[in-house]
């Protein structure tokens, strides 16, 4: 199932196979912050601005997935993990 990044319910993204590359083109885009859980042991977890969040989604009918990570992969330089 392919992974997209959204705001309410309008499909933000294009489609791409795992929700980890998703997370890495938020955060390659500025749109991933650090969120401070406590701070005397200095824990924290990722989160996305504002109301974006990453859902699986149905990709469009000729929108091919692996094809959409291939170009992310060149044109941000942004080594995914096979």
């Amino acid at each position: 199932m392919p992974y997209a990044l959204f705001c309410n319910e309008a499909k933000l993204s294009k489609a791409y196979p795992t929700e980890g590359d998703v997370w890495r083109l938020a955060r390659q885009s500025g749109l991933v912050v650090d969120v401070m859980i406590n701070a005397r042991r200095s824990a924290g977890y990722l989160q996305l601005d504002n109301d974006y969040e990453i859902r699986p989604c149905a990709a469009e009918p000729e929108e091919d997935p692996w094809q959409n990570r291939a170009e992310a992969e060149q044109e941000f330089n942004i080594p995914f993990a096979s």
